[in-house]
């Protein structure tokens, strides 16, 4: 079993974020209920209304602190003291409102001081015993990251060296790539020795096969020409790149900064969907896509009955295209031609295609032969907003054509996007066209919010579905 199958978390990154805010609302209302037991305190508004104010509050502090994203690499007195100061201030602005702003306090000082010292207690102790059992987990291998360095010299020995002493963060160090040198090295401080496992090539190639989840480039500034080439080629690739300060100007996106056992890095590749982004944007998809699905019940009927009674072959083409992280996924589609081409030669649909059905013209130039995607969506494959997918073969073809490419999927592909209600959509017959499309789809990346989601989502109603390039 490689590094890349024992990610056992990560599919289910967002859901487990949801289950950890869940917990915390659970133990801030459990605290509550234990010390109005303990206070022969009878349930009334008063406890009701110290709890729910608090849970609001506990809930905006803890998005704009980020608590919910990975800790992966982190110590965990950091995340105690965010944890802890997150809950303090939520707690200290409902103490300070009930004796500022209300006449009658709701409750007693002393309940009050019980219910935060016992919140604050499970908070921290529920986040040790999870983080103890997730560390034991990879010790064992399970729940890693396969991570390479860029760079063998003394910054990314000593990087290195603090990743083998952590193996509570679970990442696995393939070892290190550099163009100067090729004999192990020995890490500061240790008796272990890393291979030097090939050049920066070596490191782009094992990349682009998807061997590789992290790269940490080390390089000194005075390469920063070298660094410029190795995060263009790594562009093309799905790894998370994270450069080791010091840092230039970069096309960033979604750049943040970790700490990998104290020594900072700052990812210059990354997704704008982690923590409460992820959350709201899953279930954005969820709500939408199910309202959605039972809305189309009857016309997909329909559909599905003209294009069996029409033509020989099944209602659904499934064509394997990349989701997230590169991927692959199976893309539901209503059958609109005579042919079912899902191999490394997949032609576009031009216009007087003769491979195209009656009904499946009709399907393609009023998009309605997308709609089984939302069936993807609400299994989690898609999302309803985001880059449309391309067949494999087109991304094999232009991955290496235009810069930045595979950046597309940072992020779960899209039912509509950014691109298709700019016109941006249909045959890409010249490279041009398709670097339009790759402009825009990065620009949604960069500027993601979830106004802009629902933004996209009233366009297309208006100028998505029928436009002169679908055919």
């Amino acid at each position: 079993m490689n590094g890349m199958d024992r990610g056992i978390l990560r599919p289910h990154q967002a859901t487990i974020s949801v289950l950890q805010r869940l917990l915390d609302f659970f133990v801030i209302l459990f605290s509550m209920g234990i010390s109005i037991k303990l206070n022969s305190i009878p349930l009334s508004y008063a406890p009701t209304v110290a709890t729910l104010l608090s849970l609001v509050i506990f809930y905006l502090l803890s998005d704009f602190s980020h608590l919910y994203n990975s800790w992966r690499g982190e110590r965990i007195s950091e995340e105690l003291r965010k944890v802890g100061g997150t809950w303090a201030l939520s707690f200290t602005t409902v103490f300070l409102a009930d004796y500022l702003l209300l006449a009658t306090p709701l409750l007693d000082d002393a309940v009050m001081l019980q219910w935060f010292a016992l919140s604050l207690a499970l908070l921290c102790c529920y986040r040790v015993l999870l983080r103890t059992s997730l560390n034991a987990l990879r010790r064992r291998g399970f729940n890693t990251r396969t991570v390479a360095i860029a760079g063998a010299g003394p910054l990314g020995q000593r990087l290195a060296g603090n990743i083998a002493s952590a193996p509570w963060m679970g990442l696995d160090l393939l070892g290190f790539f550099d163009d100067k040198r090729r004999d192990p090295v020995r890490i500061a401080g240790s008796k272990i020795k890393l291979p030097v496992s090939g050049s920066l090539e070596d490191l782009v190639e094992q990349a682009r096969s998807g061997q590789i989840d992290r790269v940490y480039i080390t390089l000194p500034m005075r390469s920063e020409a070298r660094i410029k080439w190795l995060t263009e080629k790594l562009s093309d690739t799905t790894a998370s790149v994270y450069i080791v300060p010091d840092v230039f100007i970069f096309e960033l996106l979604h750049a943040r900064s970790q700490n990998i056992n104290g020594v900072p890095t700052i990812s210059i590749f990354d997704s704008p969907m982690t923590g409460a982004n992820s959350v709201i944007k899953r279930a954005e998809d969820i709500v939408l896509s199910a309202a959605i699905l039972a809305i189309i019940a009857i016309p997909m009927t329909l559909i599905s009955l003209m294009i069996k009674l029409t033509s020989p072959g099944p209602i659904f083409f499934r064509q394997k295209r990349y989701g997230i992280d590169g991927r692959s996924i199976e893309v539901l589609k209503f059958r609109s031609m005579r042919v079912m081409e899902n191999d490394g030669n997949v032609v576009q649909a031009t216009r007087g295609d003769t491979r195209i059905t009656p009904i499946g013209a009709l399907l393609r130039r009023t998009s309605l032969d997308e709609l089984p995607q939302f069936i993807n969506v609400l299994l989690g494959d898609m999302s309803i907003v985001g880059p449309r997918p391309h067949a494999v073969a087109h991304n094999e073809h232009y991955r290496g054509k235009i810069d930045s490419y595979m950046l597309r999927h940072k992020v779960k592909p899209g039912i509509t996007g950014w691109a298709q209600i700019n016109g941006w959509r249909g045959e890409t017959d010249t490279l041009d066209k398709m670097q339009k499309r790759v402009e825009h789809d990065l620009a949604y990346i960069h500027n993601w919010s979830l106004w802009w989601d629902l933004k996209i989502v009233f366009l297309t109603v208006f100028k998505g579905f029928i436009h002169k390039n679908a055919y």
